[in-house]
């Protein structure tokens, strides 16, 4: 039974959190920084599901490998949802972790507490190598702080307070986090499918 996966990203955060929440499974886990000449078109799905499935299905067709698409996102009540599926490239196509908080905080200066709800959702697609799909998703619901708070974590974390802790996901450090983050619960919610696949 074939016991390799590939991760359809190139983000390290990201490959950090899959690495340690697929531990249990015993994979070879690889991702898309192990193979310098692939590198994924831009998304272009209306959806989180619709952008996943599209990168497990291309890196598994071009590797031979099941694969693990993941698209995620933050969404913002008093932005309409926004960032949502832009959130990677919310202050511009190659803009980094700062940028985009501090876009955010900009957008979000006029707005009291209870009005910056927010919530990460993320979207897990597996495209095994014989061309089976699934998917699994995950809601974390909170709120956006007025700065950024603790060293832990990447992307919007610093920012996003999860008021039952009193701290943001980025203060929390990963143990914690990557028991209640939003991947954490798209991980769990495949996990029945993840299990059936490689220990089958």
């Amino acid at each position: 039974m074939q016991r390799k996966l590939v991760l359809a990203t190139r983000n390290r955060g990201k490959v950090r959190e899959f690495e340690e929440l697929l531990a249990p499974l015993r994979l070879e886990v690889y991702s898309l920084l192990d193979f310098p000449g692939l590198s994924l078109p831009p998304e272009t799905g209306r959806t989180f599901e619709e952008n996943a499935l599209f990168k497990a299905r291309l890196v598994s067709s071009w590797l031979g490998l099941s694969a693990l698409g993941d698209d995620s996102g933050l969404e913002v009540e008093a932005l309409g949802g926004a960032p949502g599926l832009y959130s990677s490239r919310f202050a511009g196509e190659g803009a980094d972790d700062a940028r985009n908080n501090e876009k955010l905080l900009r957008l979000l200066e006029p707005y009291p507490e209870e009005l910056r709800r927010a919530r990460f959702c993320c979207v897990l697609a597996l495209c095994t190598a014989q061309g089976d799909t699934y998917t699994g998703r995950g809601f974390l619901e909170g709120f956006i702080t007025r700065e950024p708070r603790g060293r832990e974590g990447f992307g919007y974390d610093p920012l996003f307070l999860l008021p039952e802790w009193g701290k943001t996901l980025a203060e929390l450090g990963p143990e914690v986090k990557n028991n209640i983050s939003h991947r954490a619960r798209a991980v769990r919610d495949l996990w029945p499918v993840l299990v059936k696949v490689f220990e089958g």
